[in-house]
C-alpha cells in the first residue's frame, strides 16, 4: 500500500515524496480513507506512528479540492492541542504536506505577545492550529470566528483532559458549527476520552493500532536499579562512556529538571531544560540548540515534551519513573520514530518499584534489568539520616526533660518560699 493507492492528490504526493515518505503507517493507512469519505473518527495509536499526517493529509486534500472553485479568508480547519511545542510541530507538518497546494496555516499559543499571531490571522488562513487558552483569548477579542469551521481536530485528547482543559474544550465546541467533520486523536484512550468523544462525534469510525502492545516495538528498553542519590552519577557515567549524540532526559518536576541541568553542567555536559516555567523563547531556543547539536542533552517535563519531534533521537532517559504508566509510553515514543530505532532506559529507586510494575503490566512485557553498573550498591544513607534524626529527637527529648525538671524544681522552690512568707 502506497500513499498514491490511498487516492492522495498529486500536490500532496509530491510533498510527501520530497520528505521520502511513500508508504503510510498503519494509523495513516486506516484513517485516511475514512477521513476522505468525510466521516468522523476516533483514532488511537502509539506515539511516533504518524498520527499528525493521518489527519493533516485528508484535511489539506479536502480544502484544496474545495478551493478550486471558491477561495476566501475564512478559517476552515481547527486543530486544538495541549502544548505550545506540539502546536508548533503540527503547524510545521501542515506546512510540509501542503507546500504545493497554496493552503495557508498558522499557529497560535500563549506565552508570547500576540501581535504576529493576530497579523497572520488578519491576512487570512485556511488552517488554524491552537492551544486552548490563546484560542479563547483571541476569540474573545474578536480576531477569530469559528462559524466557518468544517474540520475540527482534538489532538492528544487524553493529555488535554489531564491538564484540566475540559471546560475550555466545551467553550470551543459551543462555538463550532454543528455540521462539521470531527476527529479525536490520542496516544491512549481512557474511558473519559471515550465518553467525551461520544458526546461530540457524529457518525464516527474507530481506528486503534495495537492497543495492548502500547510500547513502540523498535525501542530497545532497559531499567537500572539505582538509589535516588546516585541517579545523577549514573546519568553522567552513561553520557560520558557511551558517546551518545542526542539524549532526552525526563524529570517528574520542573525543579528537578533545572537541578539535573545544573549538575550536568558541573560535570562539563552541555544541557538545557524545557518546562512550563520557561518562557516560550527560552524553550524554543533550547529545542533548536538540541536539534542543531549545540547541546547534546535536553531535560524535559512530560507536558513540555509532548511536542518534541526529533529525527534520529538516540536515547531517552526516564530519570524519574512516571507514576502514570501511559506517560511511559509517551516518553519512550520520542525515540524510535518513523523508520528509526531507538533506546530508552529508566532509573528506578526503591520508592519507584511500584511504578515499574504498573508500567510492565501496561506494556505486557518485562523490561530487561541492567545488573552491572558502578552505582548499584550506592545507597541514599537513609539509615544514617534516620539515626541522625533519632539522635536529634533524643537530644530534643532530653533537653525537654531537663527543662521540665528545672521548671518543676523552680515551682517547688516558689511554693516553699510562699509558705515561709505566709508564716
Amino acid at each position: 500500500m502506497t500513499f498514491k493507492d490511498l487516492g492522495i492528490i498529486e500536490p500532496i504526493l509530491k510533498a510527501l515524496s520530497e520528505k521520502g515518505y511513500t508508504h503510510p503507517t498503519p494509523i495513516q493507512e486506516q484513517s485516511i480513507p475514512i477521513l476522505l469519505r468525510n466521516k468522523d473518527l476516533m483514532g488511537c495509536a502509539q506515539t511516533g506512528t504518524g498520527k499528525t499526517a493521518a489527519f493533516a493529509i485528508p484535511i489539506i486534500q479536502h480544502i484544496a479540492n474545495s478551493q478550486k472553485n471558491n477561495r476566501n479568508n475564512k478559517i476552515k480547519a481547527l486543530i486544538v492541542t495541549p502544548t505550545r511545542e506540539l502546536a508548533i510541530q503540527i503547524a510545521d507538518n501542515f506546512t510540509i504536506y501542503g507546500k504545493h497546494t497554496g493552503i495557508r496555516n498558522t499557529v497560535i499559543f500563549g506565552g508570547v505577545k500576540q501581535g504576529k499571531q493576530t497579523q497572520a490571522l488578519q491576512r487570512g488562513v485556511d488552517i488554524l492550529v491552537a492551544t486552548p487558552g490563546r484560542l479563547l483569548d483571541l476569540m474573545q477579542q474578536g480576531y477569530i470566528n469559528l462559524g466557518s469551521i468544517e474540520y475540527f481536530v482534538l489532538d492528544e485528547a487524553d493529555q488535554m483532559l489531564d491538564m484540566g482543559f475540559i471546560h475550555d474544550i466545551k467553550k470551543i465546541l459551543a462555538k463550532l458549527p454543528s455540521k462539521r467533520q470531527s476527529l479525536f486523536f490520542s496516544a491512549t484512550m481512557p474511558s473519559s476520552i471515550v465518553e467525551l468523544s461520544r458526546k461530540i462525534l457524529g457518525d464516527f469510525d474507530t481506528v486503534t493500532v495495537k492497543p495492548e502492545q502500547a510500547t513502540a516495538e523498535k525501542v530497545e528498553q532497559a531499567v537500572y536499579f539505582v538509589s535516588k542519590k546516585a541517579k545523577i552519577k549514573l546519568l553522567v557515567y552513561i553520557l560520558e562512556t557511551q558517546n551518545i549524540k542526542s539524549t532526552l532526559v525526563f524529570s517528574r518536576t520542573k525543579h528537578g529538571a533545572n537541578k539535573i541541568v545544573k549538575l550536568l553542567d558541573r560535570d562539563g555536559i552541555k544541557a538545557a531544560a524545557i518546562h512550563g516555567n520557561k518562557s516560550q523563547t527560552a524553550r524554543q531556543k533550547a529545542l533548536e540548540n538540541f536539534k542543531k547539536g549545540i547541546i547534546t542533552v535536553l531535560v524535559a517535563t512530560d507536558i513540555a515534551a509532548r511536542g518534541i519531534d526529533i529525527d534520529e533521537l538516540a536515547l531517552v532517559v526516564n530519570y524519574d519513573l512516571p507514576n502514570i504508566p501511559e506517560t511511559y509510553v509517551h516518553r519512550i515514543g520520542r525515540t524510535g520514530r518513523a523508520k528509526a530505532s531507538g533506546i530508552a532506559i529508566s532509573f528506578c529507586n526503591q520508592e519507584e518499584r511500584a511504578y515499574l510494575r504498573d508500567i510492565q503490566k501496561l506494556i505486557n512485557q518485562k523490561i530487561p534489568v541492567i545488573t552491572e553498573h558502578p552505582f548499584i550498591n550506592v545507597h541514599d544513607d537513609s539509615s544514617e539520616e534516620s539515626s541522625s534524626q533519632n539522635n536529634r529527637n533524643r537530644s530534643r527529648s532530653g533537653n525537654s526533660s531537663n527543662r521540665n525538671k528545672n521548671r518543676n524544681r523552680n515551682q517547688k522552690n516558689r511554693r516553699n518560699s510562699n509558705s515561709r512568707d505566709r508564716k
